[in-house]
């Protein structure tokens, strides 16, 4: 439901006509197998590969109202390794998104074909930093070396989803031959403008309402960890349908602007409803920071559509919900999209006096924003910008659980378009230091004779830590949740762990922080070296275990975000245990990365500290060597151990 919340661009389309092209061949059906493809045994241009996608054919129509592409893989399997290729997934995103005809088959080695009729399953998949994604997933049998896998399927999209229309052409295999096509969407109003980025050489064709591309030998594409979004490093093409023909992007932005304020003050413009809502969340003494506290807080109390599970068409058809047309409305009825809940902020601080404006903003979750390709669809979501004291202050209460004063990660540190009736400008959300997202961990541990560490621990999540973890569970149930922690502090222990969540955080609120208990447990913690026991001190260092152990690079490094990790591990020894020697305190400081640790003999309880500040948002891969290096010494220092020595009692047990 874009419509009038957005100043997005809605489409009736017209079926286009589509005669005379290449390609658009692919029926979802099978194609012939042929016998060079079975004899494969290897392929020069890829020596390493364990698969090579040996034919992929992806089309897409966004003519019809209703939008899809048909897509279909051929993979070679070349080694054992290969085989993993046998498990299939499919990513979507559920809203809106289905996936149907989807068919596949095993072809052996001698050419028997072995076709999937078993069951496809609709799963979570959890990826990096608590990432989450759906995936339709299945597993064929009968996979063996030089075998070859098949399968296509049709992905339907959500009523003139057009405004994400592209190819993304690399793959994490080797491609020795791929097609795409388009079928435009048609309306007399817009034209469509299409950026690539190709290999030297290779560029679509494009005739009026159609595109064509055909490729070979596209290299394999790397995933490594900590790297900028995938899309924006494949090869891709993105078609990009407007109304404006400006070629200036100074000129096309401005006619945007215009565009876009003129709606947004349409929205809001309802100043004596506005003015009768604030007068019932604020006080006339209120400070401007209080006030604004008071507001935010209240619009976040309004029912939030977008957050909500998804609901079938019927589903929606019975409740017969109609969405706002006007911040009037949204306060009426008490409910909006996450918009809608942005906008009626705008209204209210304006109404309260205070100096707003609206903000369309670039999410770099999936794509990092360029001006020069002229694609308003790329500023998707809407912020507020108000003046407190001569500050910028930034606000976003329509995004769920985003504490007072901050926005989402994917919307710090990016590009975004202030509207006035001039027309607009320019500006860069704030990224926040290290400080204000952080995770502590604070734990009171015993040691046991035996070398066993058992305990207590609590970790408090703050700032952006706590809020995509907020906003990744809020679909989830408590057991689900709980799962969900426990696996992520056993994450962090360099070692089996034993741990169970005994406070459950508050996953719906917004506050700036959520704080969960546990009691751990870590057999085996502490090791015997002769007549003594030698115990680490990075209990939590697994994170950083094997973070950047690799030689070569071939990416930027990426965070999400800047961060810190704070540590304070008080550890109990049994009684007659001493403490004979104690590491030296580290500090490494890289400026942007910042890393210490101390060992303290507090009166006979060992004490440690430990912590790690990450201010890095992006960092040229020419820096890895040095980032490497940092990340060496950090593991090296969680390594060194305390020196304890056991009774005597204990030694001879």
């Amino acid at each position: 439901m874009l419509g009038h919340r957005s100043c997005f661009f809605l489409f009736v389309a017209v079926v286009t006509s589509f005669i005379g092209m290449p390609g658009f061949s692919l029926a979802l059906d099978f194609q012939p197998i042929s016998t060079d493809e079975l004899k494969m045994a290897e392929e020069p241009k890829a020596p390493s590969a364990a698969a090579i996608i040996l034919y992929r054919e992806v089309d897409r129509d966004d003519s019809g109202s209703n939008g899809y592409e048909d897509v279909y893989f051929r993979i070679k399997i070349l080694t054992q390794e290969g085989r993993k290729y046998a498990d299939i997934e499919i990513p979507y995103w559920k809203n809106g998104i289905s996936i149907n005809k989807l068919h596949a088959r095993t072809i052996k080695p001698d050419g028997s074909i072995v076709n999937f009729e078993g069951k496809v399953f609709d799963q979570t998949i959890v990826k990096a930093r608590g990432v989450k994604y759906r995936a339709k997933t299945l597993t064929l049998s009968d996979v063996a070396v030089g075998g070859i896998i098949e399968y296509f399927y049709r992905i339907d999209f959500p009523p003139h989803y057009i405004f994400d229309s592209h190819w993304i052409v690399s793959d994490e295999l080797f491609t020795k031959s791929a097609k795409f096509s388009l079928k435009a969407a048609a309306v007399s109003s817009y034209h469509l403008r299409v950026e690539f980025n190709l290999p030297p050489g290779v560029a679509p064709v494009i005739t009026t309402g159609q595109a064509y591309l055909e490729v070979h030998d596209i290299p394999a594409f790397h995933v490594e960890d900590f790297m900028p979004p995938e899309n924006e490093l494949k090869s891709r093409v993105d078609f990009i349908y407007t109304t404006s023909y400006e070629k200036d992007p100074d000129k096309f932005w401005m006619e945007f602007g215009k565009q876009c304020n003129g709606w947004m003050e349409g929205f809001i413009a309802k100043p004596k409803a506005m003015e009768q809502a604030v007068a019932g969340i604020v006080s006339p003494g209120d400070s401007t920071e209080v006030k604004l506290e008071k507001i935010y807080a209240r619009v976040q109390q309004l029912r939030n559509m977008s957050y909500e599970a998804s609901k079938s068409e019927q589903e929606q058809k019975r409740e017969k919900e109609k969405w706002p047309k006007d911040v009037e409305e949204v306060w009426k009825w008490q409910r909006g999209g996450f918009r809608d809940l942005t906008w009626l902020f705008a209204a209210l601080v304006r109404a309260a006096g205070i100096e707003a404006y609206g903000v369309w903003v670039s999410d770099r979750s999936e794509y990092f924003f360029d001006p020069k390709t002229m694609d308003g669809n790329r500023l998707n979501t809407n912020v507020v910008l108000v003046k407190v004291n001569g500050k910028d202050m930034y606000f976003e209460p329509g995004a769920e659980f985003v504490p007072f004063g901050m926005l989402p990660w994917s919307e710090t540190g990016v590009s975004g378009y202030k509207l006035d009736k001039d027309g607009g400008s320019w500006l860069k959300t704030p990224l926040p230091d290290s400080s204000q997202s952080r995770i502590e961990r604070k734990a009171e541990l015993k040691l046991t004779d035996s070398g066993d560490l058992e305990g207590k621990l609590k970790a408090t999540f703050t700032g952006l830590e706590a809020l995509w973890r907020r906003a990744e569970e809020r679909l989830d149930d408590e057991a689900a949740r709980k799962k969900f922690l426990e696996d992520e502090i056993k994450g962090w222990i360099p070692a089996a762990s034993e741990v169970e969540l005994t406070s459950t955080p508050d996953w719906k609120s917004s506050s700036p922080s959520m704080v969960a208990e546990f009691t751990l447990k870590v057999p085996g913690w502490a090791s015997g070296a002769g007549r003594r026991i030698l115990l680490p001190v990075g209990l939590f260092g697994a994170t950083e275990k094997h973070l950047f152990d690799h030689a070569q690079r071939e990416h930027s490094i990426y965070f999400s975000f800047p961060f810190a990790r704070v540590d304070d591990v008080t550890i109990e020894l049994p009684p007659g245990w001493q403490i004979l020697n104690l590491p030296a305190p580290q500090r490494n400081d890289g400026h942007v990365i910042v890393y210490e640790s101390t060992a303290v003999n507090d009166r006979g309880m060992l004490r440690l500290h430990r912590a790690l500040h990450v201010n890095i948002e992006l960092l040229n891969v020419g820096y890895y060597a040095a980032l490497r290096d940092f990340f060496q010494i950090v593991r090296t220092a969680d390594e060194q151990p305390v020196m304890l020595q056991p009774s005597p009692a204990s030694a001879n047990n």
